[in-house]
């Protein structure tokens, strides 16, 4: 009896430990679809030669961010909405803007960071900005947003 027991515990947990990985995986399904979709469109328009990586920006508009090297070298960051009524593709080359590091830099020096969760680059009302999240040091949850050309502050959403 103590086997079955062990058995049926084991097996459930088991299941349980499977049905919960598929899950994960499927949910993550739809924004691997929708980023190589991005890719795909960066590089067969013309704005990029080669892709190095890909991110989603949820701001007013909802962007795939890819970034990648157009076909003089220069490093660019591709934003392509995923409207498709209204598709009109923007691009910055990344040597004529703050880097990711900067941005973190202008932050840190302004603001208590205990964690950072993640820093994108988006864009928003014309221009592109960076969106850092941090939780600072009473693990309150920030948004700030720098613009992409000079590093000013554009948006700060502060202790959440």
């Amino acid at each position: 009896m103590k086997s079955w027991v062990i058995f049926i515990s084991v097996f459930i947990i088991s299941l349980s430990l499977c049905i919960s990985l598929f899950v994960i995986w499927k949910a993550g399904q739809p924004f691997a679809d929708v980023k190589e979709k991005a890719e795909q469109l960066a590089v067969s328009e013309g704005n990029l030669k080669e892709v190095s990586d890909s991110m989603v920006y949820s701001g007013s508009t909802i962007y795939i961010t890819v970034r990648g090297k157009d076909g003089n070298g220069e490093e660019k960051a591709v934003f392509i909405p995923t409207n498709r009524e209204n598709l009109v593709i923007e691009e910055v080359i990344l040597k004529n803007g703050i880097s990711k590091q900067q941005a973190l830099t202008v932050v840190q020096d302004e603001f208590e960071v205990k964690e950072v969760l993640h820093t994108k680059l988006g864009w928003e009302q014309d221009t592109a900005v960076w969106e850092i999240t941090f939780l600072n040091q009473n693990d309150k949850l920030n948004y700030v947003y720098l613009l992409f050309e000079d590093g000013k502050w554009w948006k700060r959403i502060l202790n959440l």
